[in-house]
């Protein structure tokens, strides 16, 4: 499920990749997009993003300017911790998708009510809404 990009009245819930695309002004981040983050009323970044960046930081895969933590709190982003529900929601999901940090986001967004932002069309199979990056 998708849903036409504009400004968002929803709460968000960014990618990990949207995540980085804000922070460093990356031109692939629609600037719809970029404007509907800036206007919602919350954006939520998940645990499983700052877990996914630290693990592909370690093994040299992604470069970390600043701490992940750090650069979700300067953006003016709210933490959103995984929770047993969350878990078990990601668990149940069909397998349309096979990565755990998405699938972890995908059951975040299901449970909180939260918009995913993302340019992952895999994720598209999931019964959730989705505002596309890109």
């Amino acid at each position: 499920m998708s849903e036409p990009v504009g400004p968002a009245l929803s709460p968000l819930l960014l990618d990990t990749h949207v995540f980085f695309w804000w922070r460093t002004r990356d031109p692939r981040l629609r600037p719809s997009v970029r404007h509907a983050i800036a206007l919602s009323p919350l954006v939520a970044i998940s645990a499983a993003s700052a877990w996914e960046a630290a693990i592909k930081a370690n093994i040299g895969k992604l470069r970390l300017a600043s701490p992940f933590e750090e650069g979700a709190l300067a953006s003016g982003f709210t933490p959103l911790a995984i929770s047993f529900r969350h878990a078990e929601v990601a668990g149940a999901l069909p397998l349309h998708h096979r990565d755990p940090f998405d699938r972890m986001l995908v059951a975040q967004a299901m449970s909180e009510s939260l918009t995913l932002v993302s340019a992952d069309r895999r994720l598209e199979p999931y019964d959730v809404p989705i505002l596309w990056a890109d």
